[in-house]
């Protein structure tokens, strides 16, 4: 009697919501797209003066005061405008092929009333000071969309998400650390990465290995080579949550010496 194959199991990962919410806290290039036609709009990408993804998953958005979208919201009889917002996740080093996931958020897109839109823009720039959040009802409107649906697609698959499945999930602990250290990594610490490579299959470590990625699970590299590319996940022996548990955790992967024989 012959035994089923076992299938491969993938390193550990933050799960969807969360790598949602992580994309979402960085705050990455973002476009606008109507979700059905509407006269005087197109299927155009509008990419906004200023964005911004609350936590609930609702997003802020300035929009010049005669753009078409804006004319669109007012003119519909409810006065909001059925549109997908696209988030980038970019990676914070130079890769031929930069974007790591995409999360699109879709919903009704409303103008705010000038009172409730001042006092967004204050609350906006309470965690993130922006200079164009001044011009709040001086030639650009503030718009809200209330979101619906929400789908996630990177390297771990393509998830749809509840908004409250969303609202109620953290960002990554090393979301406003990662870009940082990764350029590091990759400037100052080549040789890190030269060590690393022994983790990845033997096809692999002819390519150009890049640090690619973290969360509180591990590390990923992407390799480029004539072939493709290809990304890997590093997993961490457990999950961490601060700068001391990561330098550790990368001697470890990276076999340091003085580690041997410690129970971590």
């Amino acid at each position: 009697m012959t035994e089923a194959p076992t299938s491969i199991r993938r390193p550990p990962a933050p799960n969807p919501a969360e790598r949602a919410k992580t994309i979402a806290t960085r705050n990455g290039p973002a476009s606008l797209m109507p979700t059905c036609e509407r006269a005087g709009l197109d299927s155009e990408r509008v990419v906004p003066v200023l964005h911004h993804v609350h936590h609930s998953g609702s997003v802020s958005v300035l929009l010049p005061d005669e753009h078409p979208m804006v004319r669109a919201a007012k003119q519909t009889q409810r006065g909001e405008l059925a549109v997908m917002v696209e988030l980038a996740d970019q990676a914070p080093v130079e890769l031929r092929e930069p974007i790591r996931g995409l999360l699109w958020i879709t919903g009704w897109l409303r103008p705010l009333s000038p009172v409730s839109a001042r006092a967004r823009a204050i609350a906006i720039a309470e965690s993130r000071p922006d200079e164009r959040l001044l011009d709040v009802g001086h030639g650009v409107t503030l718009l809200r969309l209330t979101p619906a649906s929400l789908v996630l697609a990177d390297a771990e698959g393509t998830h749809s998400l509840r908004p409250h499945t969303f609202s109620a999930a953290p960002p990554d602990p090393f979301h406003d650390y990662e870009a940082q250290w990764l350029r590091h990594l990759e400037s100052d610490h080549s040789d890190v990465v030269e060590q690393l490579a022994k983790h990845l299959p033997p096809e692999l470590r002819g390519g150009r290995i890049r640090p690619l990625g973290l969360d509180r699970f591990g590390l990923r590299l992407r390799v480029e080579s004539d072939a493709g590319d290809h990304d890997v996940r590093l997993a961490f022996s457990k999950s961490v949550d601060s700068p001391p548990q990561l330098a550790m955790e990368l001697r470890r992967l990276v076999g340091c010496p003085f580690l041997r024989g410690t129970s971590g």
